[in-house]
């Protein structure tokens, strides 16, 4: 599932968008209303998360002129204004909820997946890749018919490779997905997790699934893409 973030307050954002990462969601950010319609229009959502009050196009304007435009995504508002004309003024105007500021995280999933579950279709997301499938629902990769049981970072690590197949990924950006922008780790933990996943991944007469790139990051090898 795709979910765009707009928020103006960056720290907000990432933290936001970091733990939608962690419940394995692909998230994409803007910092601003008039960058989120933007990126709606030209990008397919499944759900778009709204601040209300943000520089350049607040989220109310946003999310009317989507519905304008035949978006039938799901939209979520965050706002700290709490009167209940506010909230009637925001679901009329096209959201789906409403989320008053602050919040618990808990709560925002909570409303993600209810949004999500009355907008999607029962479809499980799966992505092929030669001898492999990667079931993100199930959290698990088959090969060849047969499972094989991952950690939660290591299924981070390969979902991260698979849905960005084709492209090479840096060493900061893959840390940032798995560990998150303010979580300390070793230098040589990414690394580490790497050789794990190999162990469980690679057969003896192929070559290993993720390639090294020297200097730069990771990637799928082209072989299986």
């Amino acid at each position: 599932m795709k979910i765009l973030v707009a928020e103006d307050d960056l720290r907000l954002l990432k933290n936001i968008a970091f733990m939608l990462k962690k419940e394995c969601y692909v998230v994409s950010c803007a910092k601003n209303g008039e960058e989120a319609l933007e990126m709606a229009l030209i990008e397919e959502y499944d759900l778009i998360i709204l601040d209300w009050m943000m520089p350049k196009m607040d989220g109310v304007i946003v999310c009317k002129e989507l519905r304008k435009r035949n978006y039938e995504g799901g939209i979520l508002m965050l706002t700290a204004r709490d009167d209940a004309q506010d909230v009637i003024f925001g679901l009329d105007n096209g959201a789906d909820d409403y989320l008053i500021k602050p919040f618990k995280m808990e709560v925002l999933f909570a409303r993600v997946r209810a949004i999500l579950r009355r907008k999607s279709k029962p479809i499980e997301r799966i992505i092929p890749l030669g001898e492999y499938v990667l079931h993100m629902d199930e959290r698990t990769l088959y090969r060849n018919q047969e499972k094989i049981e991952l950690t939660k970072n290591e299924f981070l690590l390969l979902e991260y490779l698979f849905i960005n197949k084709g492209r090479i990924l840096t060493r900061e950006q893959i840390y940032d997905h798995i560990w998150g922008y303010d979580e300390y780790v070793s230098n040589n933990a990414l690394d580490a997790l790497v050789k794990l996943v190999r162990k469980k991944v690679d057969t003896d007469d192929s070559p290993s699934l993720i390639q090294t790139i020297r200097g730069t990051g990771y990637k799928l090898r082209d072989a299986y893409v």
